[in-house]
């Protein structure tokens, strides 16, 4: 009797095992259990019966067992201990700039407006550099310097400024002082107001900077990635 007894409870275990099992692999497949009984117990019946739903899903378990073998061979291809998202990286961070001169420089920043030109909107002249071109607030910006330590064309990088091509020049900018150009006075103040460092000296200019010039410049195409640092109205 105890032997009955054991057994039986054997038995119900295992039902509650398979119909648990059953139920876990149609969670994760989309395979209704019954599909998994039939093809188990009733798969004489139904291929003489020639039933199509049965043939269908055959074909659902058959993708099923793909799906397992697919994920049982996923590998992680990223480091857990890598970055893997983020803000893009800086030119600051991504060139090798120890390859330049430097020279010390004053930086202050200027717009195109009567507070640093005495030029308004209407006047001809208004943002026009000396050089001819345009003021711009871009990959490459404009800057104004003494024309007899940084010539017109000459291409400097202002660490969290960016690029600066000598465009312009001033009454008041003598020696080693530098303006920077910005769009707005609001600009200048929240993004510079005026500091003492180091710029590097990517190339020296020869007195001539042209509109054509300032284009080649910044559609870089190798740059691009760094553009939209500058042209979104956000600093380097």
């Amino acid at each position: 009797m105890n032997r009955l007894k054991m057994w039986a409870i054997r038995l119900v275990l295992a039902v509650l095992f398979f119909v648990a099992l059953t139920s876990t692999f149609q969670s994760i497949s989309g395979v209704e259990a019954s599909a998994v009984t039939s093809y188990v117990f009733d798969s004489d019946s139904r291929q003489q019966e020639g039933i199509s739903s049965f043939d269908h899903k055959k074909k659902s378990m058959g993708l099923a067992l793909k799906f397992f073998k697919k994920v049982s061979e996923m590998k992680t291809k990223i480091s857990s201990s890598e970055k893997v998202a983020g803000t893009p990286p800086t030119l600051e961070e991504s060139m090798n700039w120890a390859q330049y001169p430097t020279k010390q420089i004053i930086a202050t920043g200027y717009t195109a407006g009567v507070e640093s030109t005495g030029k308004n909107p209407d006047h001809p002249g208004y943002g026009i550099t000396y050089s001819g071109v345009k003021v711009k607030r871009d990959l490459y910006s404009t800057v104004a310097a003494d024309l007899n330590v940084f010539p017109i064309g000459t291409i400097l990088f202002i660490p969290d400024y960016g690029f600066g091509v000598v465009a312009d020049k001033g009454g008041a900018i003598k020696g080693n002082k530098v303006d920077l150009y910005y769009n707005t006075v609001k600009d200048v103040y929240e993004q510079w107001g005026k500091k003492t460092l180091d710029a590097y000296i990517i190339k020296m200019g020869n007195g001539k900077l042209t509109e054509e010039d300032m284009k080649t410049l910044n559609e870089n195409e190798s740059m691009q990635v760094f553009r939209q640092q500058f042209t979104s109205g956000k600093k380097s």
